[in-house]
């Protein structure tokens, strides 16, 4: 085994056609996308991909599409976990792990029931380890059914276990971090960071990466700012993070198909349409979507960036 590489892993978003059928050559131009925009790892069929709106083989077949467009230039991982039971969630995580996925992630607040304690979180873990041998595993805190944060005390069994590579972090708390961090540190158990405000001092308390949704607007901001950050260019990089920050505010708003109507608008050439309701848009809700463009292209050109949509 061996780690994961650190730095931008983008959860990456699903293009569906007109009609909401997977849109298989959008999704290779969202993968080329994150590639240009310096991604050392691509996070599929997540929640930005809209997976709880997407059937078992659309799961298998937009994987398989992200895994081979990706021809071995970064690694990949993806959900593998839509069930309670360990044994129903074991047959689809060998399917996925068999696509060349690095890993298969486990949704913690699919795994047990929000009044069911991290016990019994724990118990149908290691039902899946005992279950599913040999394959590399990943934990995600995702907001959905509901949000599960997972304590340092369990990071600490996940890391022990050795089976362990990915862990995408939603605590949006730098502090909870970094007890996180201390009982994991040494380990093949990498953390990325989902919160921007919190990023960068998550990649200082020893974060191996970022993961924003915010990444699917703009990924080469993101690729410019860990670039900043390996480099120790300290200025450049607070300013940055700062413009990242407010900017942020904006994007969780109407989400995920206000991504795919800004990458519309910057020339990528996708539908819009998303399987999951996201409300309409007001002319104030337009007129702020179209002032985070205008701050976008204001920071590309302040900091010398360029687009990785031609």
């Amino acid at each position: 085994m061996q780690r994961l590489p650190e730095g931008l892993w983008p959860v990456m978003i699903t293009s569906f056609k007109s009609n909401n059928q997977l849109d298989l050559d959008g999704m290779k131009k969202i993968t080329d996308m994150y590639l240009a925009a310096g991604a050392n790892g691509m996070f599929a069929n997540c929640l930005s991909s809209e997976m709880f709106q997407l059937n078992t083989e659309e799961r298998l077949t937009l994987v398989k599409t992200v895994v081979d467009h990706c021809k071995g230039k970064v690694p990949v991982v993806a959900t593998g976990s839509f069930h309670r039971n360990p044994t129903e969630n074991v047959e689809f995580i060998k399917k996925i792990y068999d696509l060349g996925v690095e890993a298969v992630i486990l949704i913690s607040s699919v795994l047990v029931e929000p009044e069911e304690p991290e016990e019994k979180l724990k118990q149908r873990i290691d039902a899946i380890l005992e279950a599913a041998p040999n394959i590399p595993l990943g934990l995600y805190e995702c907001p959905m059914p509901y949000k599960r944060v997972v304590s340092p005390t369990l990071m600490k069994w996940l890391a022990g276990t050795g089976r362990f590579w990915y862990h995408k972090d939603t605590t949006c708390d730098a502090l909870a971090i970094k007890s996180k961090l201390a009982q994991i540190a040494d380990s093949d158990f990498h953390l990325y960071n989902a919160d921007t405000p919190s990023a960068l001092q998550s990649l200082r308390f020893g974060a191996k990466g970022i993961s924003p949704i915010s990444g699917n607007f703009y990924p080469e901001l993101y690729g410019h700012y860990l670039k900043l950050y390996r480099e120790n260019k300290t200025e450049e990089l607070e300013a940055l993070n700062g413009y990242l920050v407010v900017m942020d505010r904006i994007t969780h708003d109407f989400y995920p198909r206000s991504a795919k109507l800004f990458l519309q608008k910057r020339g990528l050439g996708i539908d819009a349409a998303t399987r999951t309701p996201s409300g309409k848009m007001s002319v104030k809700d337009k007129n702020i979507h179209q002032g985070l463009f205008k701050m976008f292209e204001m920071v590309r050109e302040k900091f010398s960036i360029d687009s990785v949509i031609e």
